[in-house]
């Protein structure tokens, strides 16, 4: 099957990516390890000893990156739709994160564990059609934010992938009335034609 304009030119980019090139040299599962380690660098998110819940995790390069700032006294669960090579010290849940049982997984391997930082690099599936993508990615956004809710410690954080559009104001009303702070984040690493950015909230109030 001939592959559309779109496509090939998506194969051109990648191969030719400086992220994509460097990832595979470093031993990292993508090359979006590069936009959480920007985030990393400039917020100081991750600290040793924290419990992190990595949503959205497959392939793992953000768990492959969190489980080494946290250490052996800190704890990582990464959660995705699609399967997941094991990574060590990672525990890893398969499961579709919009639906119940997925989440009454992920509650029972947390226990009463109170979490730090919950991060969420979650996308749908893009159909190209913005009418169709835009409210999927909202509505897995708006389920980071309801979890986040609910397993947070006071003070804890959040980052989550949204893309600007309908649903993004209200999305950030939200998140602005349960943290103390909210900043964007548009790391290199994120394609320039792509619409995704990072919302960055911090200091959780219960």
């Amino acid at each position: 099957m001939a592959r559309s304009k779109s496509s090939s030119r998506w194969l051109q980019e990648h191969f030719n990516d400086e992220f994509v090139l460097e990832a595979q040299k470093a031993g990292w599962r993508s090359r979006a390890v590069y936009k959480l380690e920007e985030i990393q660098k400039r917020d100081k998110l991750i600290r040793q000893g924290m419990t992190v819940i990595d949503l959205g995790a497959a392939p793992g390069a953000w768990s492959q990156y969190v489980v080494r700032e946290v250490g052996h006294r800190g704890r990582v669960i990464a959660l995705d739709i699609l399967p997941m090579d094991t990574l060590a010290d990672v525990e890893i849940i398969t499961g579709d994160f919009r639906e119940d049982e997925t989440l009454q997984t992920l509650r029972e391997t947390l226990g009463d564990a109170p979490v730090d930082l919950v991060l969420s690099d979650m996308a749908p599936n893009m159909s190209g059609v913005e009418a169709v993508d835009q409210p999927r990615s909202m509505y897995l956004a708006e389920l980071a934010l309801e979890l986040a809710r609910e397993v947070l410690k006071p003070g804890g954080d959040l980052l989550v992938k949204v893309f600007q559009g309908a649903g993004f104001e209200a999305l950030r009303r939200d998140m602005q009335a349960v943290f103390g702070s909210l900043a964007s984040r548009k790391p290199k690493a994120s394609r320039p034609r792509s619409r995704e950015v990072y919302l960055l909230a911090r200091n959780f109030k219960p």
